[in-house]
């Protein structure tokens, strides 16, 4: 009796691989113990965060010892994101996705925008103000506020800056009020040139 070849088997690994368009998430209630605000999904491929500024050096902390002032030995290290200010809140996010992955606490990031609001804090703003600075105030999570508040913000170890859009001295108003909340990392997204600008004049 003649063999009858079998069929060839198409194993699932030679069918190359299967790539699905990531979904972006749409704000929605933050249960009282979610991970953290923003966008949930799998970590971007390409840290930003590790980028340092070749025309901005990273503050370092002054020499130590008695004579050295407090300030200056306290001054957060700042790294800069290129971003276009339609780009800037994008850059922000896969900042803070970043600090997470590396083990950041979520209640250890303050994020502030210069232009629109971030999706969450708009969300989150809706059931009033009370409510919105009692999630800060918890600090347990990261906080999403408009840089025109970052006064009424506490310290916390890293802020994020979106330059995204606002006035025309947003930025210059909202960076050393940002450095002055950074505990030991500044980290800003936007337009080099512009961001320079006020660095350069000493935050």
């Amino acid at each position: 009796m003649p063999l009858i070849p079998e069929e060839p088997q198409i194993h699932e690994s030679a069918q190359g691989p299967r790539t699905a368009p990531t979904p972006r998430p749409v704000p929605g209630p933050r249960p009282a113990a979610s991970s953290r605000p923003g966008r949930p999904g799998p970590p971007r491929p390409t840290p930003p965060v590790q980028r340092t500024p070749r025309d901005v050096a990273p503050v370092k902390p002054g020499p130590s010892g008695p004579a050295a002032p407090a300030a200056t030995a306290a001054a957060p290290q700042i790294q800069l994101i290129p971003a276009s200010a339609e780009g800037a809140l994008d850059a922000a996010e896969e900042a803070v996705d970043l600090l997470l992955e590396s083990g950041r606490a979520p209640g250890e990031v303050l994020v502030l925008t210069t232009g629109a609001q971030h999706p969450w804090a708009e969300h989150e703003l809706s059931f009033g103000e009370a409510s919105y600075w009692a999630q800060h105030d918890a600090g347990d999570d990261v906080f999403y506020a408009d840089a025109a508040l970052a006064s009424r913000a506490a310290t916390r170890p890293v802020v994020v800056v979106a330059v995204n859009g606002g006035p025309a001295g947003a930025a210059a108003t909202a960076l050393p009020l940002a450095h002055s909340r950074a505990g030991a990392l500044l980290i800003v997204c936007g337009d080099p040139q512009r961001i320079n600008s006020v660095l350069g004049a000493g935050v």
